[in-house]
């Protein structure tokens, strides 16, 4: 279905990246654009996991939805990075990790469902583990402050995106590992 609750929420999110990105131009002091940054991000990851929750408690999955979803995950994600490497907060080289992981996987699983053997690329407990560390690290770098008066969330963004960075090699090469047999099987 086009237009119901869960694809509402995914929407939601694509709508959402403009003004996240918008918001680093605002003339607001830069801790002000931290926050509401990082605020509406939060509420966009957790949009995440309620869509999907919702599509299948509500009996609304679709193809369009299951489509949708993991494309809206992918841009929020690659926005974000890009942001957050224009203000230095996170390395070249670890976004062009992340968002090149992100482009090789959707091919793979693009592929894998054309020669019929997208079970072998079906999400993995690594990539959750890979988005949950990714998802927090981000968040942490948009912040960019003091939390509670003990954390620096830069520093504590900087170790959680390279532990992204780690689990986002090692879950395409896992993926990788999965597709092996069905692409050997393919092309021979």
């Amino acid at each position: 279905m086009f237009l119901n609750l869960p694809t509402m929420l995914t929407w939601a999110r694509i709508v959402s990246i403009p003004v996240i990105v918008g918001m680093f131009y605002l003339p607001w002091p830069m801790a002000q654009v931290n926050l509401a940054a990082s605020c509406l991000f939060i509420a966009m990851a957790i949009t995440d996991w309620a869509d999907g929750w919702l599509a299948r408690r509500l009996n609304q999955t679709s193809a369009f939805g299951a489509f949708l979803d993991p494309v809206a995950d992918k841009i929020l994600v690659c926005a974000s990075l890009l942001i957050l490497l224009q203000l230095h907060r996170v390395s070249a080289l670890v976004a062009l990790v992340i968002i090149g992981r992100e482009i090789a996987i959707s091919a793979l699983r693009e592929w894998m469902a054309q020669i019929g053997a997208s079970r072998s690329v079906a999400v993995h407990m690594l990539g959750k583990l890979k988005t949950a560390a990714q998802m927090g690290a981000i968040v942490l770098l948009l912040y960019d402050g003091e939390l509670f008066g003990l954390i620096h969330t830069r520093t504590a963004g900087t170790v959680l995106i390279y532990i992204a960075a780690a689990l986002t090699v090692w879950s395409m090469v896992y993926y990788l590992q999965k597709a092996l047999p069905a692409i050997r099987a393919k092309v021979s």
